[in-house]
Formats: C-alpha cells, sequence, structure tokens
C-alpha cells in the first residue's frame, strides 16, 4: 500500500457519514449539505495564498504571458470549464488562458485511466504549449501526488514559469515543485476518496477566484459590470445593452445604438456615452489607459 496516499485526508472515511447507506433520501441530502458548508471555510483560510497567486497572474498576464491550468480527472475538468468561461465573460484572447487534462479532451467526458501517472505527459505538454518564462502554469491536484501535474509543474519551473499549485492536502508533495500552494483541507468525503465533491466544490472557488480576480485587476469590469464580454449571441446582446445602460443611465435606444456604433464592443460603448468621442479617439484613450474603463474616463475628465 502507498503510505502517501494511505495518509492523504481525502482518503479517509469520513465517520460522519459512514452510514449514508441506510439514510432516508433526505437524511443523506441533508449529511451531503452539512459537509459542502465547510468547503467555504476552508478556501477562506488560504486567501493570503490566493491574494499571492492573484498578483503574479496579473503580473503574468499585463505582461504579455500567459496561464494555463493542468489537471487530471476532476481538477483537469475544473480547470478547462475556468478557462473556457474566461473569453466570452471577459473578452480576452482564448491562447491567453488555458485549460488542460491528462488525456486531451477527450477525458473530458470519459475517464481516461492511468493518465495522471505519467510524468512524460505533463512534461510533454508544458513543452507542446511552448511554455516560457513570462508564463504562469496552475497544476491542480486534490491528492497532491498526479505525476502528469507535478512533472509538468516541475518542468514549467525549471523553464523559469511561474507556478502555482492547487491542492486538498497539508502537506503535499506538490507544494515541493510550486512557488505558491493554495491548501483548502476540506475534510474526508461523504464517499471515501470522491473528491469531486468537497475538494472539487474547493477547488472550483479558487479557481474562479484566481481568474475573476485577475481580470478584475487587468480592467476586465467597471465596477462589477463585464464590460469586456463579447456579445456574441442574443443573450449576451442583450445583457451588453443591460450593462450600458446600467454604467452610463442611458435608454434601450442609446445603448443598443452605440453598441452597433462600437462594433458590439460594450465596454468602447460605454466611453463614448461617457466622454462623446468618436469611436476611435475612445479605443485610443482606452489603449492608453491598458484597457482599464474607469482610468480611461477619468483621465479624459481631467483633460477636459
Amino acid at each position: 500500500m502507498d503510505e502517501y496516499l494511505a495518509g492523504l485526508t481525502t482518503e479517509e472515511i469520513n465517520e460522519q457519514t459512514r452510514m449514508i447507506d441506510e439514510c432516508t433520501t433526505e437524511e443523506m441530502l441533508r449529511l451531503m449539505n452539512e459537509q459542502d458548508a465547510k468547503v467555504p471555510a476552508a478556501v477562506a483560510a488560504e486567501i493570503p495564498q490566493i491574494s499571492k497567486a492573484v498578483d503574479v497572474l496579473h503580473h503574468v498576464l499585463k505582461n504579455g504571458g500567459r496561464m494555463f491550468y493542468i489537471g487530471a480527472g476532476t481538477s483537469g475538468r475544473l480547470g478547462v470549464l475556468d478557462a473556457s468561461e474566461c473569453p466570452p465573460t471577459f473578452g480576452i484572447d482564448p491562447s491567453r488562458v488555458q485549460g488542460h487534462i491528462a488525456g486531451g479532451d477527450g477525458a473530458l467526458r470519459l475517464a481516461v485511466e492511468g493518465c495522471e501517472d505519467s510524468e512524460e505527459e505533463g512534461v510533454a505538454l508544458i513543452e507542446q504549449c511552448g511554455v516560457t518564462d513570462k508564463d504562469a502554469v496552475i497544476g491542480i491536484t486534490a491528492s497532491g501526488s498526479a505525476a502528469f501535474v507535478i512533472a509538468g509543474l516541475q518542468r514549467a519551473r525549471e523553464i523559469g514559469a511561474a507556478t502555482i499549485g492547487v491542492v486538498n492536502n497539508k502537506p503535499s508533495k506538490l507544494e515541493k515543485v510550486c512557488d505558491i500552494c493554495i491548501a483548502p483541507v476540506v475534510g474526508p468525503e461523504v464517499i471515501m476518496g470522491s473528491t469531486r465533491l468537497k475538494a472539487g466544490s474547493a477547488q472550483k472557488l479558487v479557481l474562479n477566484m484566481l481568474s475573476t480576480c485577475t481580470m478584475v485587476k487587468l480592467g476586465k469590469t467597471y465596477d462589477n459590470l463585464m464590460v469586456d464580454l463579447k456579445a456574441s449571441n442574443i443573450k449576451l446582446r442583450d445583457r451588453s445593452i443591460r450593462i450600458i445602460k446600467s454604467a452610463t443611465g442611458v435608454d434601450d435606444a442609446t445603448a443598443a445604438a452605440h453598441l452597433e456604433s462600437a462594433s458590439m464592443n460594450c465596454k468602447l460603448a460605454i466611453m463614448m456615452i461617457k466622454t462623446g468621442l468618436k469611436a476611435g479617439a475612445a479605443e485610443q484613450a482606452l489603449i492608453q489607459a491598458e484597457g482599464s474603463l474607469k482610468k480611461a474616463i477619468k483621465g479624459f475628465n481631467h483633460v477636459v
């Protein structure tokens, strides 16, 4: 028996749910809900480490680098999910925030057994992605022992990339190969070893924080409005109009007209309304303000 795996919190038996197979449906649900309620506190305890990671990611993306999530199984799927939501939410190019799972995209739908144990595949992924010392790699593994993730992070570190680990055990093998280790320990799972449960929920919250707060620092929001979203369908066009109205106080028709004039760029439309600038001049003002709408508006008003 592997002594490391046997000693993991995520592999322990949860005494509070030991008799779950004898519970009524409602009792089972209450047990799960009580266990899930422990997740936010575990994440809160890691905010100092999450804060360090966000500052690193902000520096990396601001200076032209990229961020990569790598993981296996549930951890890999969560990384791919978070990365895939960044372009439509924040208007960032898909190449700048990437999610990769052991076994490739096919493993998103069907389990590909054994992939997480391959150091070679972890190293190969980093090299195939062309990771450089300008980038950041976030390795996600509940146990902290997935060879695919550890080897990938180790290779990224050798290249000079910033390395961040997300794990659900302390101590772990993962923390030895990353610059910053985020480790929300949520305790034994409702079903022994099923880390798609509390561990997965904790990982999801952490990844939400990493990407969202990094994007806010990059000027991808105005107040708490997602002004860099891509109006690529009916729902997002409608949301863009509502965002423009909320930010400027104009009516539906004015918001829609400016959105069209701004080539469906919500942030640009708001800049035009707020300053009276035409699209070209408003775009230049945003570029000078490094994409920060609030900074661009303040700069324009200061000049005026």
